[in-house]
């Protein structure tokens, strides 16, 4: 039995087999995993996560109880569920990464979706099962009055159900998403946007990464369940029950990602970019092809860039990096193959004989990545609606002096923004001209505000951000 539990969908490690049926574990990534790892050395603490492929769900059936632990791995306290697969599919796919996580990113064409019809709530019934699975393997594996910390979207329902099974524990929900405001969130089904919300309530305390969606939060409790919120306290009690609301802005180990950005193969990519770029001044952007990201329209900008300032033609490389990401939806291949065409156009319109004016790369490649921070001259991050952006912190913490184009809708503007230049997503034009304004930034000023930048972006690393939550359910 464990005194601290943490649930997620991804876990720590994960599983290939190979062509003879061997299992191979390799670790996660992520600043979760780095943060957990860091806490387990003071706490006892059990993570139960998804088995999300074949090579999980091998694993997990051939582990006692799903306790990959108690297989032999080297995985620290570690309970993998075998989830049906069709199951999962739906839960994951159809309802945590095509309603949940457009409803809190406001990325609905609403003209056209969503429709919620018969199948939506048979993909529903598969989101309830999958949480319910949850709950019932936190309520086995807890001990009396222990301390559970369940992670985002993907389980909004579990801390309602895990009451219901073990009204001793303390437990705790963090979203490291946006959330919506209660106009849109009414998109869901209301029977459905008051489960989600009822599903979180049924936690001590549900956190948030910026003080804007925890009110957001608020909000929908106070519109559609007519609870009763206290924002100075930062309260919300519904039906007999008080939950707390936190906010806890999660931040980078600069220690860590400076001593990962040292090694040797991070320095070989940053010899064969120089070799690529020369000594251009460089614009960065790293992402995922995940439409809250709005890479189109930031390459859209530099275009328009490019248009207004002949003067930087041969003298600027755009370096943007946008790696695959649920490619199992269509919407995602489209937007990949929409970025794909838009960095075709610039390079037709602007490339000459000695000159890519863009460089874009769609394999993940994660100390390329660091060796691009370190270079950057300009780090571009703007995404439509963000939960945090780990990206914006990381630039900064790598970079000698990168001046940071940041989107207002990012939830790292509440911590960068008067350090960095903010824009607004939508408007072309404003990233444009933010884009020569970091350009032209003099060196003295890049220097101050970068200082500025790290000191904001290490403030709460992973260690501390996941202690102050258990902290935070200590005094419940």
């Amino acid at each position: 039995m464990n005194s601290v539990l943490v649930a997620s969908n991804r876990g720590p490690v994960s599983f290939t087999v190979d062509d003879d049926g061997e299992l191979t574990m390799k670790r996660g990534g992520g600043g979760l995993v780095s943060g957990l790892s860091a806490v387990t050395k003071d706490h006892n603490v059990l993570w139960v996560c998804a088995a999300l492929s074949d090579g999980d769900r091998s694993a997990a059936r051939q582990a006692p109880g799903g306790r990959l632990d108690h297989a032999g791995y080297d995985t620290g306290a570690l309970r993998m569920l075998d989830i049906p697969a069709a199951t999962f599919h739906r839960a994951y796919n159809a309802v945590a990464n095509s309603t949940l996580w457009f409803v809190n990113h406001l990325l609905y064409d609403t003209p056209n979706a969503p429709s919620f019809g018969s199948r939506f709530r048979r993909e529903w019934e598969s989101y309830r099962d999958y949480n319910g699975a949850f709950a019932l393997a936190l309520a086995e594996e807890a001990h009396h009055e222990a301390r559970v910390m369940v992670q985002d979207y993907h389980l909004t329902l579990t801390p309602a159900m895990l009451r219901a099974e073990r009204p001793d524990l303390r437990v705790a929900h963090f979203s490291h998403t946006p959330w919506a405001p209660p106009e849109y969130f009414s998109l869901l089904p209301d029977e459905v946007g008051r489960e989600v919300l009822e599903g979180i309530l049924g936690a001590d305390h549900a956190g948030f990464l910026t003080a804007r969606w925890a009110e957001a939060f608020m909000d929908c409790c106070a519109a559609l369940l007519g609870a009763r919120v206290d924002r100075a306290a930062r309260t919300v009690t519904h039906e007999g029950r008080t939950t707390r609301v936190g906010v806890h802005a999660l931040g980078v180990d600069g220690g860590a990602l400076r001593e990962r950005a040292a090694e040797p193969d991070v320095e070989s990519h940053m010899t064969a970019l120089r070799e690529q770029v020369g000594e251009r001044a460089l614009i960065v952007r790293i992402d995922r092809t995940e439409l809250s990201k709005n890479i189109v329209r930031g390459l859209q900008a530099y275009r328009e860039f490019l248009a207004g300032h002949p003067e930087w033609h041969g003298k600027v490389v755009h370096l943007a990096f946008a790696y695959p990401s649920r490619h199992d939806l269509p919407e995602y291949r489209e937007y990949t193959a929409t970025v794909q065409r838009c960095a075709q156009e610039i390079e037709d319109e602007y490339a000459t004989e000695d000159w890519d004016p863009l460089i874009l790369n769609v394999h993940d490649d994660y100390p390329r990545s660091l060796a691009a921070y370190r270079m950057a001259d300009v780090l571009l991050v703007n995404p439509i609606r963000d939960g945090m952006n780990l990206v914006a912190k990381e630039g900064p913490i790598l970079s000698s002096g990168a001046a940071l184009v940041l989107s207002r809708e990012a939830g790292a503007a509440a911590e960068l923004g008067e350090h960095a230049l903010l824009v607004n997503p939508y408007d072309i034009s404003g990233t444009a001209a933010a884009l020569h304004e970091a350009l032209v930034m003099p060196a003295d000023e890049r220097r101050a505000r970068g200082e500025r930048l790290r000191a904001a972006a290490t403030a709460l690393p992973p260690q501390r951000w996941l202690t102050a939550q258990l902290d935070a359910l200590a005094g419940h």
